[in-house]
């Protein structure tokens, strides 16, 4: 198969033909049809993460046709279309039995813990529990951006947020996440403002259904600027980037008994945010991270989005080639592009 390989962090990842993989008992190998370039695949690159070991293909957020199936699995067979979240759970330990695959202690992650969908086949460990089945009227590209962007978005407001109808929800950087979480938020009702340093992520962000932007690369004070719309903060709070300044403005931005939801990853020197804990204490705020989503909650989501309450297409960006990812990798922490990138041709 063609994958995107490289042999040590932070250098110039070439094309290569490998070997085909093989599934696992438990697992499948997927023929990808399309998977996206995320900002958590560039933290991977950069050795960010401990569980690369090199040479390493990337590539976590997919959808693709199961092309072969392990002798134990039941549910899915060739020919399947799929997805599924970037959280593997193993399906046994006491956090997947309680239904919170996301945290799973044993849980595996295509692209990080072994070979991702950079490449034309993928495997898939623990079937069974981890694979999503697509609607036949959704496409590749679409679905692909389903896996951790817009379901670990998804999550993050409905599940861990809780926002509702009504509420004020600050959503800050507005990249593939964040644009994510401003439509699912609009969606349910609640009145997001969005907030990015790119005047064109933010006029996107209108179109997805913000009622107001904050440019904070212009204001003195972001969270002065959504307390001042709000008239005293917002009852949730998103960092959708991933930056001790979004995070530290994000905690800042709640009214009393507000939510903070960690959804940007903090690695390397941003590791440890220097939270305003007196604040968190006198107003009694609550922190709360969000780690992707449950493959069973896929449901909820897909629904929404036959129903036309959610529309993920709208936040695709551009389209391109296997060969193409490298570049969209590899410069992602200086690109402005809008949108989700998503590889289509292999």
């Amino acid at each position: 198969m063609k994958a995107v390989v490289y042999e040590s962090f932070a250098t110039l990842p070439t094309l290569m033909n490998l070997p085909d993989p093989s599934p696992e008992v438990h697992g499948v190998i997927v023929k990808v049809m399309a998977t996206g370039v995320c900002r958590s695949d560039w933290h991977g690159w950069m050795g960010h993460d401990p569980d690369i070991q090199l040479p390493h293909v990337p590539g976590h957020e997919f959808a693709g046709i199961v092309s072969s199936v392990g002798r134990d699995v039941r549910r899915f067979k060739v020919g399947n279309r799929v997805t599924v979240p970037f959280v593997s759970g193993c399906g046994s330990c006491p956090e997947c039995h309680s239904g919170n695959h996301q945290v799973c202690g044993s849980q595996t992650q295509p692209g990080f813990t072994h070979w991702g969908s950079f490449a034309e086949y993928v495997a898939v460990h623990q079937a069974d529990v981890n694979l999503v089945a697509l609607p036949e009227e959704l496409d590749y590209a679409t679905a692909a951006s389903l896996g951790c962007r817009f379901a670990t978005s998804f999550r993050a407001v409905v599940d861990q947020g809780q926002a509702s109808a009504g509420q004020w929800l600050a959503v800050h950087g507005c990249g593939g996440v964040g644009l994510s979480a401003v439509m699912i938020a609009s969606a349910i009702g609640a009145n997001v403002i969005a907030i990015d340093i790119s005047d064109e992520k933010l006029e996107l962000a209108r179109a997805l259904g913000a009622v107001a932007t904050i440019n904070a690369g212009t204001v003195p004070n972001v969270a002065e600027a959504v307390a001042e719309i709000t008239r005293g903060g917002v009852h949730v709070s998103l960092d959708a980037l991933g930056h001790p300044t979004t995070c530290v403005n994000s905690i800042r931005s709640l009214r009393k008994r507000g939510k903070h939801i960690q959804v940007g990853l903090l690695l390397a020197d941003h590791a440890n945010p220097a939270i305003p804990m007196d604040r968190v204490i006198g107003q009694e705020l609550e922190i709360i991270g969000s780690h992707g989503m449950q493959a069973y909650r896929y449901d909820a989501m897909l629904a929404m989005m036959q129903s036309g309450k959610l529309q993920p297409q709208k936040l695709l960006g551009r389209t391109i080639t296997l060969e193409q990812s490298i570049e969209a990798l590899t410069t992602m922490d200086r690109s402005n592009q809008v949108g989700v990138t998503v590889v289509t041709e292999f």
